[in-house]
């Protein structure tokens, strides 16, 4: 039976990995069966561009494990503040997003999938320059130092954590010391580098109305 994040995935069209390693599995709800839930839409129906848009909003917010509250506020945030910004509203979306603390968890290879990354962060086990943060929507600035914090590495997971990370390549702008379970922010995560199976535009536009 599918859970309720592989309905998620067939809903949208597009494998967003929310299930971690099942995800890269042939048990991957997607590719057994890669049409909606519920019945099959009649044929020759269209979808109008408010429909595209409201999909392409819905796979960003459900990628990145957001309430529609906490996804919205993003997108304003940035559509608020373009004046005051010298980077493409892409860009700067894809920053906010992607810099959350339960991201850049996931994106070090500490964890398989946001949801995983979240409760490691909300569970104590990480720090940001040395001291404990749990708060999973912080906002890592360049130069940050994220780490597993030293009285966790001996738990089971992070011992197989930290033999699995060693075959992992992080992005180019998390600086990933593998040995002792912590990176640095480096550099600015862009749209392009992420390269997400999302029509950006089309999320600004949907908020626009």
């Amino acid at each position: 039976m599918d859970t309720a994040n592989c309905k998620i995935c067939r809903k949208v069209g597009k494998k967003l990995f929310l299930k971690g390693d099942r995800c890269f599995s042939p048990k991957c709800a997607i590719l057994k069966r890669p049409s909606p839930p519920g019945p099959e839409p009649k044929r020759g129906a269209t979808i109008t561009d408010y429909g595209r848009e409201f999909m392409e909003k819905q796979k960003m917010k459900h990628w990145y494990g957001l309430r529609e509250s906490q996804f919205k506020k993003y997108v304003k945030g940035v559509l608020t503040n373009l004046n005051k910004i010298n980077i493409p509203a892409e860009d700067a979306l894809i920053r906010k997003l992607e810099l959350r603390l339960d991201n850049v968890i996931f994106r070090m290879g500490l964890a398989t999938s946001i949801a995983q990354a979240r409760r490691l962060v909300s569970h104590g086990h990480i720090a940001v320059n040395g001291r404990k943060l749990n708060i999973p929507s912080y906002e890592a600035k360049k130069g940050d130092k994220i780490s597993v914090k030293e009285n966790s590495k001996n738990k089971a997971y992070f011992q197989k954590v930290s033999a699995d990370i060693k075959k992992y390549k992080s992005p180019v702008w998390i600086k990933l010391d593998a040995n002792n379970l912590e990176g640095e922010i480096s550099g600015m995560p862009q749209a392009q580098e992420v390269g997400l199976p999302i029509q950006l535009s089309s999320i600004f536009e949907f908020y626009s109305k």
